[in-house]
């Protein structure tokens, strides 16, 4: 039997968020911003690739795959939400 590879950790569990919002509140650790007050260098390029990469061939592939008659009820389903029903006076009615 082949070892099973373990899952990488995509977000810290509760113990280690606790523990790393004490290590900022009494000065041991340096404050972290959330993702949206980052700049543009703090960012990681190669996370921002491999994003766009994705969705350039996530749409495509997904059309490619669904019929004509799915990809019309997706289409009337977005533009139904986008309008909230609301006919041609616009998003916001």
């Amino acid at each position: 039997m082949t070892p099973r590879k373990k899952p990488s950790k995509l977000r810290p569990d509760v113990a280690e968020t606790a523990f790393r919002t004490l290590q900022e509140a009494i000065g041991e650790a340096p404050k972290t911003k959330p993702p949206s007050e980052r700049s543009e260098k703090e960012k990681d390029p190669t996370a921002k690739e491999r994003g766009s990469k994705g969705g350039k061939k996530g749409g495509p592939a997904r059309a490619e795959s669904l019929t004509a008659e799915e990809r019309s009820e997706a289409a009337k389903k977005a533009a139904s939400v986008r309008w909230k029903g609301g006919g041609a006076t616009g998003p916001n009615e």
